[in-house]
């Protein structure tokens, strides 16, 4: 199991050039490939392995990622047609508690991940720099925060939880 939660170290915000968009959307583009690749061949027993001591399964990590960027791709429609508007938070720990997440096979959340990615990729890949400005507001957030900022922190986010499972597939030596 990992002992580091963040294989690829923890998110950090960097100045957003168009070298840093353009691997960013990458990212989001190709995410569903990615983590596709990082559970194949994976038995039962294996997608039931948490990927840490008390951290989720790699079975209910791709439900996460799946229930996050659902949630990324509202935050990032309300951002691009609302002034300022307030993005909702939400309990991940229960969402990952949820029946759909314990009784439905990965596979669903590797789909719905390849539609998902497809429009919102198609939704901000050919933003301008006005667009990418645009704030959001998080109730649990210090400041509004842009949807540059977003676009980084979701690319990463989707980058750690690939990294975890393939960590996590090093580490137990099991088969690619």
């Amino acid at each position: 199991m990992i002992e580091n939660q963040y294989p690829i170290g923890p998110f950090k915000e960097r100045v957003f050039s168009d070298a840093v968009k353009q691997e960013c959307l990458g990212a989001i583009r190709f995410l569903p490939n990615m983590l596709e690749a990082a559970i194949t061949n994976l038995d039962e027993a294996q997608l039931q392995t948490p990927y840490r001591e008390g951290g989720w399964t790699v079975h209910q990590l791709v439900h996460h990622v799946a229930d996050s960027h659902i949630n990324a791709y509202t935050r990032f429609k309300l951002g691009l047609t609302e002034v300022q508007p307030v993005i909702r938070p939400y309990d991940e720990q229960a969402w990952a508690l949820l029946d759909d997440v314990k009784n439905l096979p990965v596979n669903t959340s590797i789909t719905l991940l390849y539609a998902l990615h497809a429009r919102w990729y198609a939704t901000i890949r050919d933003l301008g720099e006005a667009q990418w400005a645009r704030k959001v507001v998080r109730p649990d957030a210090p400041q509004p925060q842009s949807l540059a900022y977003y676009l980084q922190q979701y690319a990463w986010h989707g980058k750690h939880h690939v990294a975890q499972i393939n960590y996590l597939r090093e580490q137990q030596k099991w088969q690619q």
